[in-house]
């Protein structure tokens, strides 16, 4: 449960939330909440919860803009490059080998789409045609975005030239959009990982930078939710910021930093 800040205005806000927005912020760090949704009352020079309650609930580009600043949306292509060689030189030949070609694939807290987007390419090139990707996300926002696929150059940093010239075509100078090859291997939708179900038999979970702004309690259950949406053997990716203290627990061993397998 969220810990309680000594503000019973703020704690009606985040009960409104619930309510109204159909988003549970009990599972957040309350001071990033508090902190986020502050600096939102000061910029729309609202004075109280309450007053910030009524705008985000009449304006919806206001409500837009308040999920979008609690749900942290920053990633990018082949963000940490060297871990997503591992899936394409070790991870992925090793299960497709096992498994066979219809890998089951999920990309939670997809946010604008970069990772799942670098699943689909690493997929490619390993000519795994049969392979599923679903990117979630709880952010509708963000998931329209993806499913445009386009992205200024900053996102691309981490991408070889040589796969940006094969898969995506550039608009202009400073935007690039995802081929078709790309886009028809991921399927988005939304989805609230505090609160609805997961899917079964996952041969692959990436779930990066995310469960990091969720309180301990949280992240455990989250943790053992993404081990049994798995299959035996199948693989959690996590962020670079992230770690599981209590991984043997869950099920699950170190096979190197950053993934981890279910037993």
């Amino acid at each position: 449960m969220i810990e309680k800040i000594t503000d019973p205005e703020f704690d009606w806000f985040v009960t409104e939330v619930k309510k109204k927005l159909d988003l549970d912020l009990s599972g957040y760090k309350p001071h990033r909440v508090k902190r986020r949704t502050d600096i939102l009352l000061r910029k729309n020079r609202t004075d109280t919860y309450r007053d910030y309650m009524k705008l985000i609930l009449s304006d919806e580009d206001k409500k837009e803009e308040f999920l979008d600043k609690l749900t942290i949306n920053v990633t990018e292509f082949f963000r940490n490059p060297e871990k997503w060689k591992a899936l394409e030189k070790k991870y992925l030949p090793l299960k497709l080998k096992e498994t066979g070609p219809r890998l089951k694939i999920w990309s939670a807290g997809c946010s604008s789409g970069e990772e799942p987007y670098t699943w689909a390419i690493i997929l490619e090139q390993l000519k795994a045609s049969q392979a599923k990707i679903t990117a979630t996300d709880i952010d509708t926002g963000v998931l329209a975005q993806a499913k445009d696929g386009i992205y200024g150059k900053r996102a691309l940093e981490s991408t070889d030239p040589a796969i940006v010239d094969q898969y995506f075509k550039k608009l202009d100078k400073e935007r690039y959009e995802v081929k078709p090859v790309l886009k028809t291997r991921v399927m988005f939708k939304k989805h609230n990982m505090l609160q609805d179900p997961f899917e079964k038999d996952l041969d692959f979970i990436s779930c990066r930078n995310v469960v990091i702004y969720f309180e301990m309690e949280t992240k455990n259950v989250l943790y053992q939710n993404f081990v049994n949406a798995l299959k035996p053997g199948g693989i959690l990716f996590v962020g670079s910021t992230e770690r599981i203290f209590n991984y043997r627990k869950l099920g699950l061993k170190v096979i190197e930093p950053f993934f981890y397998q279910k037993i």
